[in-house]
């Protein structure tokens, strides 16, 4: 992958450490493991235990080697105890699984998720960042991030922004300086001010040369549109900027439905849903699969609760023999939406499990 195209703080999430098998999803590696155990959750501190680390030097010596119980339970930690115990179930799911593909939708498949979400982002950061691989298009891996990523999305001076909610929080805690950041400002020190840049023409290659500490997450995508009036099946949305981060979203979204159910669909923001014949819809996000609910049963939704709506996609199938046949040739509408905080969280598996497909995975 050229490293020009990709933000290389991506690369935490090991996407270069996985192998492709025959159907082309992503089988790991033992160096992929060998990264998780780096990770802040598993690595060794000072105060590890002797068994601890015991444990870790065989498993970076061998990430795959079978760990008996009582090796856990010699940890003198209750953490690094709990936190080994959950990665080697993650650990053993994917190698059973064949793939990292195989084992993210079986997660959800399998109904209760015993994954720790982080985990789990961590699963899709490394997907589309393979799914990504070549594009030159800086607003398509900013888009991405939304898949693994909460974002914070906000209305300022007219225009929706969606920028991370970790970075953004953290700035607002502690201007950026980390704890000694939290300090100053708890002295009443003024601190300088950190950038934060909407992504554009004059920031793109910018954002796509990031280094970790320098960036990292910090650029906001300008999703800008605004909701006018209510419709009997829907929201009419009025997009107030040609070039909006939307499109990117919907281009990803539809790498990600090509890779896990191998058919081509098109997705595109819509300004309204105006559709008598309204068959079939997906959440992207808790928010928006109540909202279209609600929406699609008639049932009345307050002013307040509409305007958290961010976007509606239309995805129709190229080929209609891919769907479902009671749903034939009708488009699916996608829905995303911001909770009452602010905060939006999107659920890329509602793709894998709720479209309305011929041959479900």
């Amino acid at each position: 992958m050229s490293e020009s195209h990709t933000p290389s703080f991506w690369s935490s999430c090991g996407h270069d450490q996985l192998a492709r098998n025959a159907r082309g999803w992503l089988s790991p590696t033992d160096a992929y493991w060998r990264l998780w155990l780096q990770r802040p959750e598993l690595a060794l501190v000072e105060e590890s235990c002797a068994a601890e680390q015991a444990l870790h030097g065989a498993l970076m010596e061998t990430p795959t080697r079978a760990v008996a119980p009582a090796e856990l339970e010699a940890f003198e930690d209750a953490d690094a105890r709990a936190n080994h115990r959950l990665f080697l179930g993650f650990r053993d799911a994917v190698i059973a699984a064949g793939s990292l593909e195989a084992a993210y939708a079986g997660f959800f498949k399998a109904g209760a998720i015993q994954i720790p979400p982080l985990f789990l982002d961590l699963v899709v950061q490394a997907l589309v960042c393979r799914l990504l691989d070549g594009e030159t298009d800086a607003w398509q891996w900013r888009a991405a991030e939304t898949l693994f990523r909460r974002q914070r999305v906000r209305v300022q001076e007219g225009r929706v922004l969606s920028g991370d909610s970790e970075v953004l929080d953290l700035l607002n805690e502690t201007g950026g300086l980390g704890a000694v950041g939290r300090l100053l400002m708890q002295s009443g020190a003024t601190l300088p001010e950190t950038q934060i840049e909407v992504l554009g023409d004059d920031n793109a290659q910018r954002y796509l040369r990031s280094r970790a500490g320098n960036g990292r997450f910090n650029f906001v995508l300008d999703l800008t549109h605004e909701i006018q009036n209510e419709l009997p099946h829907g929201l009419t949305l009025t997009m107030t900027r040609a070039q909006s981060g939307l499109k990117a979203l919907a281009a990803v979204l539809e790498k990600w439905v090509r890779h896990f159910h191998g058919v081509e669909v098109k997705i595109q923001p819509e300004s309204r849903v105006e559709d008598p014949s309204w068959r079939w819809h997906v959440g992207l996000d808790v928010e928006s699969t109540a909202l279209l609910n609600d929406l699609y049963l008639g049932r009345e939704v307050e002013p307040e609760r509409q305007q958290r709506l961010i976007s509606l996609f239309r995805l129709t199938f190229t080929d209609p023999q891919h769907m479902r046949a009671d749903v034939r040739g009708k488009p699916v509408y996608l829905g995303l939406a911001m909770g009452a905080d602010g905060l939006l969280k999107l659920k890329p598996q509602n793709l894998l499990l709720n479209l309305p497909l011929a041959n479900p995975m």
